[in-house]
């Protein structure tokens, strides 16, 4: 049985896309779309643009979206998926891959996704950091014990997590776990605290966009990352969608569950090999690969 996954944040790179583009006509039509539809020329930042202007949030979620699904539609028939997860923002590459989000409303709400939380970031000052090397329960107490708000946010393979809040409540805990042993617990490069309490104003803005949205069930199941559990039925996905912008990315749990499933196989659509890298890391002999569009002759 085949998983396709979908990457989130931090699978960007300067030139992305340039091959979808250039290899077909429906690729091309899906671009001049996205320009339209977003105000901006996305496609030319993607494929022009530097890595700085790639990293604004505004830029990059639409970026990875528009990457995966368009791959995912030039797959055709290649595509036969028996389950669809997406990391974070993936989750919305998944549903729109899967049949479940037209294309043009999975962009609006990724859009609106990518505003509200770069709000949300210029509100407080706020960061993620990455923890390598500990249990998650350990991690989950330290974060309990210190002041001010710091959670957990992603689970991305056992040993590592990824924890998220307030600037200086994330320099404390990073002490604290530095100190419990952790082998790195190091602040990222990032605008804000995703997948935490702080992200309530985006999740609010975008609970509204969510419900005006027509969701219908998926070709297949998607396991969500609120609750590592498949999900089919459309207002379930829509509540897990809006959760999950102050809940954890369950990822670790995620990938355990589509191997439950029965998945032997895991396609990672999209820029980047980060969601084969951490599969491997819960099964070394997971078979893993990256979508690939089939070369003509």
């Amino acid at each position: 049985m085949k998983a396709y996954v979908f990457p989130g944040q931090g699978a960007q790179f300067s030139g992305m896309g340039r091959d979808l583009f250039e290899a077909s006509l429906t690729a091309q039509e899906r671009f001049s779309l996205a320009d339209e539809i977003l105000g901006f020329s996305i496609s030319k930042i993607m494929f022009e643009g530097s890595d700085e202007d790639l990293k604004q949030t505004s830029v990059t979620q639409p970026a990875i979206f528009l990457h995966s699904v368009i791959l995912a539609e030039l797959l055709g028939e290649q595509f036969q998926p028996d389950m669809v997860a997406g990391h974070s923002l993936g989750e919305f590459s998944a549903l729109v891959a899967a049949g479940a989000i037209q294309f043009e409303d999975g962009l609006r709400l990724v859009s609106e996704r990518a505003q509200a939380m770069q709000a949300a970031c210029d509100t407080t000052p706020s960061t993620m950091a990455a923890v390598l090397g500990l249990e998650d329960d350990v991690v989950e107490k330290i974060c309990s014990d210190t002041d001010g708000i710091v959670v957990a946010a992603n689970y991305n393979c056992p040993g590592q997590l990824v924890i998220s809040g307030e600037f200086k409540a994330v320099e404390e805990a990073c002490a604290a776990l530095t100190e419990a042993g952790a082998r790195r617990a190091l602040m990222l490069p990032v605008g804000g605290a995703f997948h935490s309490p702080l992200m309530e104003p985006a999740r609010e803005q975008l609970a509204q966009a969510i419900a005006a949205t027509a969701l219908r069930a998926p070709k297949c199941p998607i396991v969500q990352n609120v609750s590592a559990m498949p999900e089919s039925d459309p207002e379930r996905i829509k509540a897990n969608l809006i959760a999950q912008l102050t809940a954890p990315v369950r990822w670790t749990q995620s990938m355990h569950r589509m191997i439950q499933m029965g998945a032997t196989e895991a396609i990672e659509v999209g820029p980047g090999k980060v969601l084969q890298g951490l599969f491997k890391k819960v099964d070394r002999g997971f078979v893993v690969s990256g979508a690939q569009l089939a070369t003509e002759a």
